[in-house]
């Protein structure tokens, strides 16, 4: 019997205001701000997150 493959990712973000860029969790659970302006970047829906930042690759 074979495990499945898990279905969540990584995401690498850019923050549009101060350009940094982070690693954020595709199904968090709760709002995701960026780590030095502070601003929004995710927010959670119930499953997958919505951003509100330019991904720039997604991570497996």
């Amino acid at each position: 019997m074979e495990l499945p493959e898990p279905t969540s990712k990584f995401i690498k973000i850019r923050c549009p205001k101060c350009k940094n860029e982070q690693i954020i969790f595709g199904k968090a659970a709760s709002h995701i701000n960026c780590l030095v302006c502070g601003r929004n970047l995710a927010e959670p829906t119930g499953g997958k997150i919505k951003v509100k930042a330019r991904i720039l690759e997604v991570l497996d």
